[in-house]
């Protein structure tokens, strides 16, 4: 197994805690042999390196002392996550790919769960986070759900690799996860939610329940949200979507709005997928059902 995560001038200490995490994590599922060997890779986008040499150091001696590796590298450019998984993953042999958040950290027992359950048909397996779970639903019994979240889940290798990773060319930092979970869903695989695979993934709610986001997050957001309509064949959303942004009087919306066109001026948009709304769901904002 390869874990991966995409840095971004996070917190050295929150980097290292999820480390410390995820080698117990893995250190457990070897000892119960449902994982062989592992290597643990961070990729790094920020302008200068994330992480102080004392903590890569102590980082690789401790993925050591649990039976595995881990290594480092620092891009020199902001690739986005999409591009950044793509290039950790294409880096490595493993059987199984984990992508994580850097400040998320996995239970004891959450790898072991998360690997036995991607099996037969399963072709993505996201874990629970909390204290604040994703509110998009999924089948009880079965756990499918329409998209995996890749704060934490895991996926083949082999199957990454011929459905062509994620679309970096189309995003850079939101909305990857959904399209690689449809993508994963038109070669006939399920998605599943595992709620037995806890990670801690540290959200705090505002007073009117939502959370706080950054710029950047609503941004791209917002971007993803015009590329998945387009992508998805819903022209039709699509217009709606740009129409809004238009008149929202808001300077992200409208900057995603001029974006989206100029690519589509330029030809530079992706291909249309799904023309028959088998596997894309649009409901509100959102991309699946949601419980709450």
């Amino acid at each position: 197994m390869t874990v991966q995560s995409v840095l971004y001038a996070n917190s050295p200490e929150d980097v290292r805690r999820a480390a410390e995490a995820a080698f117990n994590s893995l250190e457990r599922a070897m000892a119960a042999g449902v994982v062989s060997g592992w290597d643990y890779r961070l990729g790094d986008c920020a302008p200068s390196p994330t992480l102080p040499d004392e903590v890569v150091a102590e980082i690789g001696r401790s993925a050591v002392e649990a039976g595995g590796r881990s290594d480092v590298e620092f891009f020199a450019a902001n690739l986005g996550s999409a591009a950044g998984h793509n290039r950790l993953a294409a880096r490595s042999d493993a059987d199984v790919l984990l992508f994580l958040n850097p400040d998320a950290r996995m239970a004891p027992d959450a790898v072991e769960s998360l690997v036995r359950a991607l099996r037969g048909d399963v072709g993505v397996v996201e874990a629970r986070q909390v204290p604040l779970d994703h509110p998009k639903d999924y089948e009880p019994g079965t756990g499918d759900t329409s998209w995996a979240s890749t704060a934490c889940a895991v996926t083949p290798r082999e199957l990454f690799e011929r459905v062509g990773g994620f679309d970096s060319e189309t995003f850079f930092l939101y909305g990857d996860d959904v399209d690689y979970s449809w993508r994963v869903r038109l070669e006939g695989l399920r998605v599943l939610f595992e709620p037995a695979a806890a990670v801690f993934h540290d959200k705090r709610l505002l007073v009117d329940a939502s959370w706080p986001t950054t710029p950047a997050e609503r941004y791209y957001s917002a971007e993803a949200s015009l590329m998945l309509a387009w992508k998805y064949s819903h022209s039709e959303r699509v217009e709606q979507l740009l129409e809004v942004f238009r008149t929202s009087d808001v300077e992200f919306l409208e900057r995603a709005g001029r974006a989206f066109n100029s690519r589509r001026a330029a030809g530079d948009l992706p291909s249309p997928l799904d023309p028959e709304h088998t596997v894309a769901r649009f409901i509100g904002d959102h991309y699946a059902q949601h419980r709450f």
